[in-house]
């Protein structure tokens, strides 16, 4: 099984979306078969854990896609949020930032 990098899948997705603007057939072939409309633009093999889909976005309607959801975390307590928005510093060794 081969693998992309993060590199050649924005390349490869990229050619499809180029041709799939000024080459009608093609962009036919790209909503019907993904599959297809990729290996015709690159020889090496898609991933086989990702399925890519692609959508006509010309219409009035307009496809948007979210962001893949952020894994939940523990959440950081008002003290921890201040201190990464730049809150007030205090030093154990009574340094005053401000002097």
């Amino acid at each position: 099984m081969s693998q992309w990098s993060e590199e050649e899948r924005i390349q490869i997705i990229a050619e499809v979306c180029r041709r799939s603007a000024v080459d009608s057939e093609f962009r036919r072939l790209a909503l019907t078969d993904s599959a297809a409309a990729i290996s015709k633009v690159t020889t090496k093999s898609a991933p086989t854990d990702v399925t890519y889909r692609f959508v006509d976005n010309s219409g009035s309607v307009k496809t948007v896609p979210l962001p893949d959801p952020i894994p939940e975390t523990e959440e950081l307590s008002e003290v921890e949020l201040e201190g990464i928005a730049g809150g007030t510093f205090t030093s154990a060794a009574g340094w005053d930032p401000s002097s």
